[in-house]
């Protein structure tokens, strides 16, 4: 588990490329030395385990699920990355809540100053659009950000100068390819409430009491 919090960047050393499958060896660019052989390391957002480590590098492998649903798989030497430590009992949690699992790859679509802020807008598939919201949290290369403005596939984030110094963002351009996870707690809410919602009645029968429209009365009657 993290918060989207990075510690700050890494390079890729060496990408050892078998077949589908990559096994990275990465040095992060600040102080990191104390690992631990199977902790977990987001790197842009996706949750890697340690598998050997020096003092100043670590190896992690990418299986080919986790390389199609990500971008790790386009990461060649030299290549900068987000990093993070998974969060420990009583540590802050200054952004939100990150599992490390990415749900899809969003695209940079356009880049606009606005003070000493940059305001970034990103499209993803549509299917993902229900589980962004106005003012909620999102991750995107590992980043806790809020969310702007948002519709159906696309998102804006606003990104204040010290987000853009410690992380990778600051190189996104139009056409940047970032792995996104939408909010945790918006998506089993909605897993919760699909069984009586009139967008899917998959689960209720006609008979079901489940079956029809979600409505503030229902909700009232079953205590929320």
């Amino acid at each position: 588990m993290f918060t989207g919090i990075i510690n700050g960047q890494g390079e890729i050393l060496s990408a050892d490329n078998r077949g589908s499958e990559t096994r990275f060896r990465i040095r992060p660019r600040f102080a990191l030395t104390d690992y631990v052989t199977g902790e977990s390391i987001a790197v842009n957002g996706v949750c890697l385990t340690v598998e050997t480590y020096a003092d100043s590098w670590f190896s992690a492998y990418a299986s080919a699920e986790t390389l199609s649903c990500s971008n790790l798989g386009a990461l060649h030497t030299g290549a900068a990355v987000n990093l993070e430590r998974a969060l420990a009992v009583g540590d802050r949690l200054g952004g939100h809540i990150v599992s490390g699992h990415v749900d899809c790859l969003a695209t940079v679509q356009s880049v606009q100053p606005a003070g000493l802020s940059r305001v970034y807008r990103l499209g993803f598939p549509q299917e993902f659009g229900i589980q962004v919201v106005d003012k909620g949290s999102v991750t995107l290369d590992g980043i806790s950000l809020t969310v702007n403005h948002c519709g159906p596939d696309f998102l804006e984030v606003n990104i204040i100068p010290e987000t853009q110094k410690v992380t990778t963002i600051a190189h996104w351009k139009p056409g940047t390819r970032v792995n996104m996870e939408t909010d945790i707690i918006g998506k089993y809410v909605q897993r919760m409430l699909t069984p009586w919602s009139s967008a899917d009645k998959g689960g209720a029968t006609a008979g079901d009491s489940r079956a029809g429209t979600l409505t503030m009365d229902f909700l009232r009657e079953h205590g929320f």
